[in-house]
């Protein structure tokens, strides 16, 4: 079982032995990057190409490790025992009925073997990596409440996701296979777009990459526009039908560019890049 990229997604070499590492290892594939480089779509493109179905556990600021497990539901039963007078209580005695389980239950207990991805690990409490570590090592966990040991049939491929908004823990990292997502060279970012506009005249694809480029290049920007900002401003590019002489300057100076709010996402950043322009014009 290898990993060769697909239609629809343009993986690097290293990116490529990165998720065979992972799948030799048996070890979950941490994949870092910035925000907009394919991290999520790489688990869905990986599942899709190994036929695994693929679960998926985007995690929240306020997720607990215990929610990928199982949660006891409680309230539920509580009211449930309540009303038990109106069909004697045979669903409150039966605590399975209460528990709900989890994306790691699931895919420790799925027929085939699956792929989970768990997304944005970075976003939850410091210790919600570490409370995960001994699932993802022995893959398999204790149900207290109904006395049952929950093993893995298949070991599921594991990607996580992190945009650096926190250090994950030593323990953690020493149990993954990393991968950084660089942000694509100019002829990869062209296959990229390619795969999403295959029909894109070239001279528009060469002036929108230039001002692209130039955007992403200004120093001091707060947020750099990445291959998602892009592919969603060629997009409105083409549906609006945007002339390719909105694009260009004759000069060859930097242009605020047409729907720039694809591309720059905070005030600071337009003005900041207004600023340039304005300057530039100046100098002429």
């Amino acid at each position: 079982m290898k990993f060769q990229g697909s239609a629809n997604y343009v993986a690097t070499q290293d990116l490529m032995l990165a998720v065979n590492a992972a799948i030799t290892l048996q070890r979950p594939l941490l994949v870092k990057g910035e925000p907009g480089t394919g991290k999520t779509m790489l688990a869905e493109e990986v599942a899709a190409a190994l036929n695994m179905p693929l679960l998926q556990w985007h995690i929240k600021s306020t997720t607990k490790a215990q929610q990928g497990l199982y949660e006891y539901d409680a309230v539920s039963r509580l009211r449930d025992s309540q009303l038990s007078g109106l069909d004697g209580g045979e669903r409150v005695k039966n605590i399975h009925n209460y528990i709900v389980k989890g994306v790691l239950w699931q895919a420790f207990t799925a027929e085939q073997p699956v792929a989970l991805l768990i997304d944005e690990i970075d976003k939850a409490d410091i210790e919600f990596p570490n409370d995960l570590l001994r699932e993802l090592d022995r893959m398999e966990f204790y149900v207290y409440e109904t006395r049952e040991l929950v093993k893995a049939r298949h070991r599921p491929l594991v990607f996580i996701t992190s945009n650096n908004e926190k250090e994950l823990p030593d323990a953690f990292l020493r149990r993954c296979f990393f991968h950084y997502i660089k942000f694509p060279e100019a002829d990869t970012l062209r296959q990229i777009v390619d795969v999403h506009f295959p029909g894109l005249k070239k001279e528009l694809l060469s002036a929108a990459m230039k001002t692209f480029y130039d955007v992403r290049n200004l120093p001091g920007l707060k947020k750099k526009p990445s291959t998602s900002e892009l592919l969603d401003w060629l997009k409105l590019l083409v549906a609006e039908d945007i002339p390719l002489a909105a694009l260009q300057t004759q000069d060859d100076k930097v242009a605020v560019p047409p729907l720039v709010g694809a591309l720059l996402k905070n005030e600071q950043d337009v003005t900041l890049f207004e600023k340039l322009v304005f300057m530039q014009s100046r100098n002429r």
